[in-house]
C-alpha cells in the first residue's frame, strides 16, 4: 500500500506534468448540439424509419391493451358472457404477439442503427483529426487523443443503440396515455397529474450537477489514459532510473481521483430513477384513493378503474424509462461536447481557397526574411534568408534550439511562417495544396516511426503501388537488404509495434528504403544518421550518395561526415544565420562552424 506521503510525494514530482488539456468545457446543454447527433442518424434513414415504424406498432399495442383488459373485466367477466371473454382473449394474444415481433424488429433496427452511426462519428473523427496540424498534436499528450477517438466515442453509444429511438417511443407513449386518460375520466386524469410538477422539479434540480459530474468523469479518465500511454512507452526509462514505486503512487493518485468522480456521477445519477418511482407511487395512491370514492358511488365501473390504474402505471414506467435516458443523454453530453471541440478545431495549416495543385518540380528553394514563433514568446527563426539550386545539398548546423529543424518543419509546411516567403520553384508554397507538395518531398527523422506489420509493408509505406521488386531495390541501395535476409521472414518478417523487434540503425535503414522508395524532388535528413553506429553509417554513405543524387537535400546533422560534402552549410544560432559557405571555405575563417567541428574533435580524442 502507498502511503498518502509518497502519493503526495509522486504528485508533487509529477505536478509540470500533469495533462491541462482537458479542462472543463463550460457550455450548457445545447440543443444545437444534440442536432448535430441526431443528423449523423439522418444518414441511414431506411433504418431510422423502420426502427419508427416497429416503435408504432408496440405502441399502439400499449395504448389499446389497458383498454381491452378493462372491456374484459366489464362486459365478459362481470357481465358472465363466455363468448365475449373468447373475443377479449384472442384480441389480446393477437395484440401481445404483435408486440412480440414489433419489440424485437425494434431491437434489432435500433442496434444496427446505433452501430452505424457509432462507426460514421469515429471514422469522421479519425479523418478529421489526422488533418489537424502538427501544433494540435503539440498541445496533446497521444492518450488523450485517443481517450476522445475511442471512449468518448463509445459513451454514445446507448444514446444511439436505445436512448433516441426509445425517447420518440416513450414520448408518443406518454401522449397517447395522458389523451386516453382524459377522455375516460378527467377527475382521475387531474387528481393523477398532480404530482408531475414535483417529478419535473426533481428533474430540474438535478440536471446541472449530474452533468457537471460526467463530464469531470469522463476529464478524469482521459488524464488516466494519457498517463497509462505515456508510462507504457517510458516503460524502459522508469525502470532504467528506477522510479516504478514513484510512478506506481502517481497512476494510484490519479486512478482514484477517477473512481472518486464516478462516485460522486453514479451517487447523483441515482436520485432520478427512485425519485420517478416515488411520486410515480404517490399519484397511484391518489388515482385509487379517488377512484374507489368514485366506484362506491357508481361513479365509474371496476373494469374502468382498473383500465384506469394500467394507464396511469404504464404512464410512469416511459417517465421512468425518459429520466434514464436523461441521465445517458447528460453522460453523452458530456463526451459529445469533448467530440465535438475536436470536430469543430481547425487545421493551423489549410489550403487557401483556390490553391493550385503544385506540378512535378525541379526542387529550387528560397527562403526570403522568413520569422517564425511556436509561441509569443521567442521567435524560432528570425528573418532567415537563403537559395537553394535544384540538386544542391544543404547542411544545416548549429546547437540544439537554433532552428534547424524549424526550417525544415516550415518546408514541409508543417507549420506556416508569421512572415516572409517560402518559394518552391518560384512558387509561395503556402498559395498552393498542400497534398501536391508533401508527396515531393520526404522526411527521414532521428526517430523513425516503424508501423506493425511486415518490413515489405513499412518500406512500401514510401510509395503504396512499388513492387516487391522495387521494395528490394530500395533496400538494396541503402544496405539494408542484408540484415532484412538474415531475418526468419526476411521482408516478410513482422516488426511488431514500433519496430520493437529491430534495433535504432536498423529502423533507421528501413526509413532511408522508405524515402528512396518514394523518389521524392527534395528529401529532408533531420539527424537521420544519429542512431546509425559509425560503421553502418560507412556502408551506407555510397547509399546516401545514391539518394541524394539530382535531389535538393537538406541535411540536419552533428556528424562532419555528413555535412562536409554539402554544397551550402548553413550555421545557425539563436534562429539566425550566422555563418554560410562550403566546409573548407568555413574552416579557413574562425567562426562558429570552425568551433563546432573543433569541438567535435575534441569530444571524440
Amino acid at each position: 500500500m502507498v502511503s498518502v506521503n509518497e502519493t503526495r510525494a509522486a504528485d508533487e514530482l509529477r505536478a509540470p506534468f500533469i495533462y491541462r488539456d482537458d479542462d472543463a468545457i463550460e457550455r450548457p446543454l445545447q440543443m444545437e448540439q444534440i442536432g448535430r447527433l441526431l443528423r449523423y442518424m439522418g444518414r441511414y434513414p431506411r433504418l431510422v424509419w423502420a426502427a419508427l415504424a416497429a416503435t408504432c406498432g408496440g405502441i399502439a399495442v400499449a395504448l389499446a391493451a389497458p383498454y381491452l383488459i378493462g372491456a374484459t373485466i366489464d362486459t365478459a367477466i362481470g357481465g358472465a358472457h363466455p363468448t365475449a371473454l373468447l373475443f377479449y382473449g384472442g384480441a389480446l394474444a393477437a395484440l401481445y404477439g404483435l408486440n412480440f415481433f414489433a419489440t424485437r424488429a425494434r431491437i434489432r433496427l435500433t442496434n444496427w442503427l446505433g452501430q452505424n452511426v457509432i462507426r460514421s462519428l469515429r471514422e469522421d473523427l479519425f479523418s478529421h483529426v489526422q488533418g489537424l496540424s502538427f501544433d494540435f498534436f503539440d498541445r496533446r499528450p497521444a492518450g488523450s487523443v485517443l481517450v476522445r477517438i475511442m471512449n468518448d466515442v463509445n459513451a454514445l453509444q446507448d444514446l444511439f443503440t436505445n436512448g433516441a429511438v426509445n425517447s420518440i417511443t416513450n414520448l408518443l407513449t406518454l401522449v397517447g396515455i395522458v389523451i386516453i386518460m382524459f377522455s375516460l375520466n378527467i377527475q382521475l386524469a387531474l387528481i393523477s397529474m398532480t404530482v408531475v410538477p414535483v417529478m419535473f422539479l426533481i428533474s430540474t434540480k438535478l440536471r446541472a450537477l449530474i452533468r457537471r459530474s460526467w463530464q469531470h468523469v469522463r476529464i478524469r479518465l482521459s488524464r488516466l489514459n494519457a498517463h497509462l500511454n505515456e508510462s507504457i512507452q517510458g516503460m524502459r526509462v522508469t525502470e532504467a532510473y528506477v522510479r516504478q514505486d514513484e510512478n506506481q503512487a502517481f497512476f494510484e493518485g490519479m486512478n482514484a481521483d477517477y473512481l472518486t468522480m464516478f462516485r460522486r456521477a453514479m451517487f447523483l445519477s441515482s436520485f432520478f430513477a427512485p425519485g420517478v418511482d416515488f411520486t410515480g407511487a404517490v399519484g397511484s395512491a391518489l388515482l385509487f384513493w379517488f377512484g374507489v370514492h368514485l366506484l362506491m358511488h357508481g361513479a365509474m365501473t371496476v373494469g374502468l378503474l382498473v383500465a384506469f390504474a394500467t394507464y396511469l402505471g404504464n404512464f410512469w414506467t416511459p417517465i421512468s424509462q425518459l429520466g434514464q435516458v436523461y441521465n445517458q443523454l447528460l453522460v453523452a453530453m458530456a463526451s459529445s461536447e469533448r467530440i465535438f471541440e475536436y470536430l469543430d478545431t481547425r487545421a493551423g495549416v489549410l489550403d487557401r481557397p483556390g490553391a493550385q495543385a503544385l506540378p512535378a518540380i525541379r526542387g529550387d528553394v528560397e527562403f526570403s526574411r522568413v520569422e517564425f514563433a511556436y509561441d509569443d514568446k521567442k521567435k524560432a527563426l528570425d528573418g532567415i534568408s537563403f537559395r537553394a539550386a535544384a540538386g544542391m545539398s544543404v547542411a544545416l548546423v548549429g546547437h540544439t534550439g537554433a532552428g534547424k529543424s524549424t526550417v525544415i518543419n516550415l518546408l514541409a509546411r508543417f507549420y506556416e511562417p508569421t512572415a516572409g516567403v517560402i518559394r518552391v520553384d518560384g512558387v509561395d508554397i503556402c498559395a498552393c495544396d498542400l497534398l501536391s507538395l508533401r508527396s515531393q518531398i520526404a522526411l527521414v527523422m532521428q526517430e523513425t516511426f516503424i508501423f506493425s506489420g511486415t518490413i515489405m509493408d513499412n518500406i512500401r509505406y514510401g510509395r503504396p503501388s512499388a513492387s516487391d521488386e522495387e521494395v528490394v531495390e530500395a533496400a538494396r541501395a541503402v544496405c539494408a537488404d542484408d540484415f532484412i535476409r538474415q531475418l526468419e521472414d526476411g521482408y516478410r518478417t513482422e516488426v511488431r509495434e514500433r519496430g520493437s523487434r529491430l534495433s535504432m540503425g536498423q529502423r533507421q535503414l528501413i526509413s532511408f528504403a522508405r524515402a528512396i522508395l518514394a523518389d521524392p524532388r527534395i528529401l529532408i535528413l533531420d539527424e537521420a544518421t544519429a542512431s546509425i553506429d559509425t560503421h553502418t553509417e560507412h556502408l551506407i554513405q555510397k547509399g546516401l550518395r545514391r539518394l541524394l543524387e539530382g535531389r535538393t537535400s537538406f541535411v540536419v546533422a552533428h556528424r562532419l561526415s555528413t555535412i562536409r560534402e554539402a554544397a551550402l552549410i548553413l550555421v545557425f544560432e539563436d534562429g539566425r544565420v550566422v555563418e554560410r559557405g562550403t566546409h573548407d571555405g568555413l574552416m579557413r575563417g574562425a567562426g562558429r562552424y570552425r568551433h563546432l567541428v573543433e569541438a567535435q574533435y575534441r569530444f571524440l580524442a
